[in-house]
């Protein structure tokens, strides 16, 4: 088993399948995607802190209308509904009354391209995620493995105390936290992490090696 940073392997590893899917995307011409993944890069970066503050706290106000103040999708985007109706209502006829022209209003239409890529991007991530996934379970490196599993564990036991949306919450806090702490404090979290995984490690070589004595105690008794 090769000795080394697991978060620098990990982090190793992330990159360079951003990388390869960047590349892909500069050869097939599609320069514009990876520029945006830069620019969402930069923002878990708080290259920006003005746009990453905002970010941050726009997803902490949508989280407190959710989880503390008890609202629902479906209210939201009727009140929201309501309100710009309202609005173009006060608005036409306050042009009837104070001007001789009638106003016309531009027709409020989502363009089709607006979907197509959040599916894109939707359906890219979680296929980058699977294959991640998929890479660490066959690697045959243990530290990475016990990482992703400890990682998805403790995920699983956050959902049992909280809803979806808190646990949605946690994961973009953490999104927009963790990367620019590891990158300003990289040497100690490696450090932590190195000592970390070596006492997991030992343990869990002390119990396959008990095991091991276990299985060939009981072969030997029959």
């Amino acid at each position: 088993m090769p000795e080394g940073k697991i978060s620098d392997n990990l982090v190793r590893s992330m990159v360079s399948s951003i990388v390869a899917d960047g590349a892909s995307k500069l050869t097939s011409g599609s320069s514009p995607e990876l520029e945006n993944s830069v620019k969402a890069a930069d923002v878990m970066l708080w290259r920006n802190k003005t746009i990453s503050g905002s970010v941050l706290g726009s997803a902490t106000i949508i989280w407190l209308l959710f989880e503390w103040l008890n609202y629902h999708l479906l209210t939201l985007v009727c009140f929201a509904i309501v309100m710009l109706m309202l609005g173009q209502f006060l608005w036409v006829n306050a042009a009837e009354k104070f001007s001789s022209s009638p106003i016309k209003l531009p027709r409020l239409a989502i363009p089709d391209h607006v979907f197509v890529n959040i599916a894109k991007s939707l359906g890219g991530e979680v296929n980058r995620g699977l294959g991640f996934l998929q890479d660490i379970a066959c690697s045959g490196n243990m530290k990475q493995f016990l990482l992703v599993v400890g990682s998805l564990w403790a995920t699983a036991v956050v959902g049992s105390w909280c809803n979806f949306i808190t646990v949605i919450y946690i994961g973009f806090v953490c999104a927009h936290t963790l990367p620019v702490l590891y990158e300003r404090y990289d040497e100690a979290i490696d450090s932590f992490m190195e000592l970390l995984f070596e006492k997991l490690w030992t343990n869990f070589r002390t119990l396959d090696r008990k095991l091991a004595n276990h299985r060939s105690t009981g072969k030997k008794g029959e």
